[in-house]
């Protein structure tokens, strides 16, 4: 097995799959531009995003180990190439939710398999975690990426035009690309095997009683508030940019891109940060500071001028601050993925994989849903003010996870 070439090609599915996927807050901003729905109503699409991501992974995780992990990848890819070619020529706001649906299906086949994988690729529980960082940071890469590539295609001089929709066909060129790369990769699977034959059932109910274990349940909880926080977050920023400090629409998806840059940086320091210090040391750390920067940033946002921005060197600075709250969260996720993962032996890294999947789906929705009923009641500004209550009880499961992780331990 060419570890190199295996590499390189979970790092380009988890690429290309973050550009789709994290374009939602961007598609979020045009579709109230180009179809003139409601904010309520744009916030969905995180829902047909998540949900068919929680329910595949649910379904498929206990057995993905039958299909195989680069086949599901396979399958992943050809589904959403097929639909990103499909996506501008029918230019409406249900095949909008489509296709962020056939998204989400396909990035649950490419996420377990990818998390599943990575105990077939590395050495041990340090490289392990050294991976997983990594390759969280390279799909922050792709989430920056697509900023820039979906901002080129869009119309400032004309919001309502449908030329945006143009991108697919981009997307869809790279899919093939990464289709290609991972058809000559070869990964040796052998090891995930069971030793005796077992029936779909047994997969399935394997899966489950991991969730009744403390050590996953409370990781669950973690990873939940987590995903609730980032994603309320990175899908609403390109919105609070354009309606509350007044970017044009190309400027204000553009300059969610900080967000990005900066948790895809955080989470490179974090691979090395993480190998000389206790993860929940780190982590508490990072979120004291996340809340704090949210106190002082959020204040910045008031009072400004009405008058369209249109270049990054007239943007107000809570455009440059507030966005790097991505740095502090960015250790988070793949450093309690990593926790668990590697408490496990491989042959249960697929089903905890899904679990992880599926409550990381569940967050995303909810968070979503949730910023989105607040920025249209109450504004943007009280709708981001909102993330230092899951922050704080994010805190406090992190600190119940380090001790029932020293308890499992000894």
């Amino acid at each position: 097995m060419n570890y190199w070439l295996v590499r390189t090609s979970l790092f380009i599915n988890y690429f290309v799959f973050a550009i789709l996927l994290n374009s939602v807050g961007t598609v979020i901003l045009q579709v109230q531009n180009t179809y003139g729905v409601s904010e309520s109503d744009a916030s969905v699409l995180e829902a047909f995003k998540d949900l068919p991501i929680a329910i595949t992974s649910f379904l498929v995780a206990s057995f993905i180990t039958r299909i195989g992990y680069k086949r599901s990848m396979q399958i992943a890819l050809a589904m959403i190439g097929a639909f990103c070619l499909v996506m501008p020529q029918l230019p409406a706001f249900w095949m909008t939710k489509l296709l962020f649906a056939v998204t989400g299906i396909g990035f649950a086949l490419t996420k377990v398999s990818v998390l599943a994988a990575l105990g077939l690729v590395t050495k041990n529980s340090k490289d392990h975690a050294s991976m997983m960082n990594f390759i969280e940071a390279f799909f922050m890469v792709g989430i920056l990426s697509g900023y820039f590539i979906f901002s080129a295609f869009v119309d400032d001089a004309n919001p309502t035009s449908t030329e945006w929709l143009d991108v697919y066909y981009l997307l869809a060129a790279l899919t093939l690309a990464a289709f290609a790369l991972l058809s000559i990769a070869k990964l040796d699977e052998s090891a995930v095997h069971p030793a005796e034959a077992r029936s779909p059932s047994e997969d399935f109910l394997e899966m489950v009683r991991l969730c009744i274990r403390p050590l996953v349940f409370v990781f669950i909880i973690s990873a939940f508030l987590y995903v609730l926080i980032e994603q309320s977050i990175m899908s609403w920023l390109p919105t609070f940019n354009s309606r509350i400090l007044h970017l044009s629409p190309s400027l204000s998806i553009q300059m969610a891109s900080i967000l990005a840059a900066s948790t895809a940086l955080g989470r490179f320091t974090a691979g090395i940060v993480l190998r000389r210090f206790d993860w929940f040391a780190v982590l508490a750390t990072s979120l004291v500071i996340a809340a704090i920067l949210v106190l002082v940033s959020l204040p910045l946002a008031s009072g400004l001028d009405v008058a369209v921005v249109s270049s990054w060197g007239a943007a107000p600075l809570a455009a440059f601050v507030f966005p790097l709250i991505g740095f502090c969260l960015a250790p988070i996720y793949p450093a309690i993925n990593s926790v668990i993962l590697s408490a496990l032996p491989v042959r249960q890294h697929a089903p905890m994989a899904g679990l992880i999947v599926v409550f990381s789906a569940l967050g995303g929705t909810s968070g979503s849903i949730i910023t989105g009923s607040l920025f249209e009641a109450f504004g943007g500004t009280a709708a981001f003010y909102s993330s230092l209550v899951p922050i704080t009880v994010l805190m406090l499961a992190l600190h119940s996870l380090k001790k029932i992780s020293i308890r499992s331990v000894t």
